[in-house]
């Protein structure tokens, strides 16, 4: 006769895994009941509900304003502009974070102090700081020269013909995404083991080798997710250079509603391109992970992107 009992109590006493009922039958799954689910689930439907009757129902939203404009001339050129900030601004600071991350891990004590100076300062001014500092930067030093140290100047530029909005931008993105650059390449880099390093000294290759050649293409694997979700927010911080007058997607959208007064429209114009850019951006990124994961040939692992130093 079976003694009477809850399904939890009935459990513990057999000493099988929870949610599984035992019987004469033998054990048997019971799926757990979540009401909680399905009240929460209801919840979010209701809201999404609602949001997407107001995108559809409220006549401020003018969604033909929005169209029109979605493949506005100025709105394209502002999107060029842009995309080309999201690449300088990413290039240079990935260029200067792997020679900051290299310096990081120098046993040379003045290239360890010169990076960490380098990324307190520059991870601790936001980049509207720099930006706003480099584009006036001609009120402290007038023309920038080239020359001897401390000895004869053999050319000399305006400043402010050197340092426009469009470069002001790029120094202050790039070097603030050095910074963050050098921790994660860093990360990366003492992630791969000092065994493969050992190995690789042992038959005779040079410490440049061995960086180039072992560390760095293991080390590309594991910064890929962080350095990926950096340029998606790169492209974003982009939108800063507005202040700068600099003529991006956001500039360009607040330069048009100026003289139309359709506001709303045209932020939803630079919503619906900033929302495409990071789509495309976060599919890349994915196709990305997936070449460089590692893969079986047989019983030996190996990166695809790993060079191959001979055949045995």
């Amino acid at each position: 006769m079976t003694r009477a009992g809850s399904p939890a109590e009935q459990t513990t006493r057999s000493g099988a895994h929870p949610g599984t009922f035992r019987s004469a039958e033998g054990a048997r799954k019971v799926p757990l009941r979540h009401p909680w689910w399905w009240a929460g689930g209801a919840v979010l439907l209701l809201a999404i509900a609602m949001f997407a009757h107001l995108l559809v129902t409220n006549e401020n939203m003018r969604w033909s304003v929005v169209f029109t404009y979605l493949f506005d001339a100025e709105i394209l050129r502002g999107l060029l502009t842009t995309l080309e900030l999201t690449v300088l601004a990413m290039v240079i600071g990935l260029a200067v974070g792997i020679v900051l991350a290299v310096m990081r891990l120098s046993a040379n004590p003045l290239f360890r102090s010169v990076s960490w100076l380098w990324l307190w300062f520059f991870r601790g001014v936001p980049p509207l700081v720099q930006m706003v500092f480099w584009f006036n930067l001609a009120t402290l030093i007038p023309t920038l020269k080239l020359g001897i140290p401390f000895g004869p100047v053999l050319k000399e530029w305006d400043t402010n013909t050197v340092i426009s909005s469009f470069s002001a931008a790029i120094l202050g993105l790039a070097l603030t995404e050095s910074a963050y650059a050098a921790e994660m390449i860093r990360a990366g880099i003492q992630a791969v083991s000092k065994g493969q390093t050992e190995a690789a000294l042992s038959i005779g290759m040079s410490r440049y080798q061995v960086m180039r050649r072992i560390v760095l293409p293991q080390a590309l694997r594991i910064v890929i997710p962080p350095i990926g979700n950096d340029l998606i927010s790169m492209l974003k911080f982009t939108s800063l250079v507005s202040v700068l007058a600099t003529p991006d997607l956001l500039y360009s959208a607040q330069m048009i509603y100026s003289r139309n007064y359709k506001t709303i429209p045209l932020l939803l114009v630079a919503t619906i391109w900033y929302l495409v850019l990071c789509t495309l951006l976060t599919v890349a990124q994915q196709h990305l992970e997936q070449r460089l994961t590692v893969t079986r040939a047989g019983d030996v692992r190996r990166l695809r992107f790993l060079p191959s130093f001979g055949k045995a």
